[in-house]
């Protein structure tokens, strides 16, 4: 109490509750990936982990997305107009003046009779191919066939190796149709995600975040102008991970930046995330996303998308991830953020002549098709500053830079679902708890998935002897496009097989570990362990009333142990271990409802 040599009230305070365990933050992904920039008022930011909350402030240390500046798409006519002689174009038109004085019935005969000779020629073919393989010896014929089976065989395994070193490499080969015509159109610069993934991260209502930034938008020499194809590498990802060892806050990784390495390279990246996640943190989780997820899983050359995605995420620490698959069609970026300054240089001259070509055939007065036309032709020589009003202009006058301008931004809104699903797991804990799947919940700007998948084709999703599940995501009619899958990779683990169940175990275990260091060099007696069974009884109280916890009462729900006889030997009390052991029995998602009917006797 102090000294007490002059008379009067002393006054002694004495805590009436014990120390409490607070529960830690469950929601703060940490994002990888390119930006802009990285710098805090002159303190640059690169590969150093930083704390954001909100869009504007990722504008304000990270920068602008790529689109402005370093996006760039070619545009090719697929339809060269050949030069034809003067006789060709005479017959040409000879011959359609025939066709067009044929009677319908004239012109159905010419066909069959067409049809008629184009299957006598390829019978006639197979024929003449059966002879000569009958005149061959049995040697010779299977020579022949293994040669041939060889062929085949290194030309499928060429094509596998080229599209396992080209992601992306089919989200532009269709073709764009206007007009009758076609146009390839492919996206040549600026082949980043990061921004992207963060603007759908907060429109899923994405909140405090962590953003490492491992390098800037690549430019030319000029400083300004951007650079070819795609300037991602797998080891500064992987190098940001060692960074975020020394932040313990985040509780999610997401790199969506990726699915932009090759297949190897992908995979190197989502194992080391596991790694970090599963071995050297333990408690965070790794959100993943399917290497060319954008495709069908039997897309060829690959022939089983989803089986060489399962064999990329490796075998350790597959509770510690949770990969979703298809990709997504989204809103993110709109057709105003877009203009011909999106369309590559050399391509221009493309773009105005197809526009030209558009407005001549329009219905209007010369005076102002040529004052359009004129317009148009700016588009080879406009600068920045030129481009607004230009930009707005051509979007009045012709249909065909719309399409471009749709098709850039559909191209550029195909995201990998990872940083949608941060976003879906903090909206989540907040409102239901870190023990609510994250699941049977819409995606905000999404407006389709790329792959349909049904009722059937989830099953192996889902369900695989390997145990590497997948979760699903799907549009339902009058639902919008829904998360419907809650599994972790390790799909067969009892313990550890939905996403909900390992997230609420680390929030336990952070929560407990972080208030157990208050008692740290406390005498190892029975009082500390009094204190110490009560304030994690009190926390799993809450937590159990909350929902987390299954059990019609606390006793059911959970049980905390500790002292010596029940966890602890006299020598781990000399050698200064105190043991604790909680049981706990956390709430696992209802994945598969039944619902039995049954008829019954009338009964009046």
């Amino acid at each position: 109490m102090g000294n007490m040599k002059t008379p009067g009230v002393y006054i002694l305070e004495k805590n009436a509750f014990p120390n409490s365990v607070v529960e830690v933050a469950t929601a703060v992904p940490a994002f990888i990936g390119y930006t802009e920039k990285a710098d805090n008022k002159g303190t640059s930011l690169h590969n150093r982990p930083f704390r954001i909350t909100s869009l504007g402030e990722f504008h304000q240390y990270f920068g602008d997305g790529p689109t402005a500046g370093h996006v760039r798409f070619s545009l090719s006519d697929l339809n060269p107009e050949l030069p034809k002689s003067e006789e060709q174009l005479a017959a040409e038109a000879k011959e359609a003046t025939r066709v067009a004085a044929l009677t319908p019935d004239q012109r159905k005969t010419e066909e069959e009779a067409a049809k008629k000779k184009a299957a006598e020629d390829a019978a006639k073919a197979d024929d003449e191919e059966k002879k000569r393989r009958a005149a061959l010896t049995d040697e010779a014929r299977k020579a022949e066939d293994e040669a041939r089976k060889a062929e085949d065989a290194a030309v499928a395994a060429k094509a596998l190796d080229d599209a396992l070193n080209a992601p992306f490499g089919k989200r532009d080969a269709e073709p764009l149709r206007l007009n009758k015509k076609a146009y390839k159109l492919a996206q040549t610069h600026g082949w980043y995600l990061l921004y992207q993934a963060m603007r759908w991260f907060f429109l899923n209502n994405g909140g405090p975040c962590y953003v490492v930034s491992v390098g800037t938008y690549e430019t030319a020499a000029d400083g300004t102008s951007p650079v070819e194809g795609k300037k991602i590498n797998g080891k500064l990802l992987q190098d940001a991970l060692k960074e975020l060892e020394k932040e313990l806050e985040p509780t999610m990784i997401v790199v969506p930046e990726a699915v932009l390495l090759n297949k190897q390279g992908c995979d190197a990246v989502q194992q080391q995330m596991l790694a970090h996640c599963g071995d050297t943190m333990k408690n965070r989780v790794a959100i993943l996303d399917v290497w060319e997820g954008y495709l069908p899983r039997n897309e060829p050359p690959f022939n089983n998308l989803i089986e060489l995605a399962r064999t990329g995420f490796g075998s350790s620490f597959l509770a510690y991830g949770a990969a979703y698959y298809p990709w997504v069609h989204t809103s993110v970026l709109q057709e105003r953020d877009l203009s011909f300054l999106n369309i590559h240089p050399d391509s221009r001259a493309t773009l105005v002549k197809c526009i030209t070509d558009e407005l001549n055939q329009m219905e209007m007065p010369k005076d102002k098709r040529n004052a359009q036309i004129t317009e148009v032709n700016k588009i080879t020589t406009a600068t920045a500053g030129e481009a607004g009003p230009l930009a707005a202009s051509l979007v009045t006058i012709s249909p065909f830079y719309n399409t471009v301008l749709r098709e850039m931004a559909k191209r550029l809104n195909l995201l990998p679902p990872s940083a949608a699903m941060a976003g879906v797991y903090t909206m989540v804990d907040n409102t239901r708890g870190v023990w609510k799947a994250p699941a049977n919940v819409s995606l905000n700007s999404a407006v389709a998935p790329a792959v349909p998948i049904s009722h059937e084709q989830q099953e192996d999703l889902n369900v695989t002897p390997q145990g590497r599940s997948i979760n699903a995501i799907r549009s339902f009619i009058g639902e919008g496009t829904l998360v419907w899958g809650a599994r972790t990779l390790d799909g067969n683990s009892l313990d550890w097989r939905y996403v909900n169940v390992r997230r609420t175990m680390i929030m336990l275990e952070e929560s407990v570990r972080l208030a157990a260091k208050a008692l740290v060099f406390e005498p190892n007696v029975a009082s500390t362990w009094v204190t110490m069974k009560g304030m994690i009884a009190n926390f799993l109280t809450g937590i159990w009333k909350r929902g987390g916890l299954a059990g019609a009462v606390p006793e059911d729900a959970f049980s905390v142990h500790v002292g010596l006889g029940e966890t602890m030997t006299p020598e781990d009390i000399l050698e200064g271990i105190l043991r604790v052991t909680v049981l706990v029995a956390i709430s696992r998602p209802a994945e598969f409802i039944e619902i039995t009917f049954q008829q019954q006797m009338q009964k009046s």
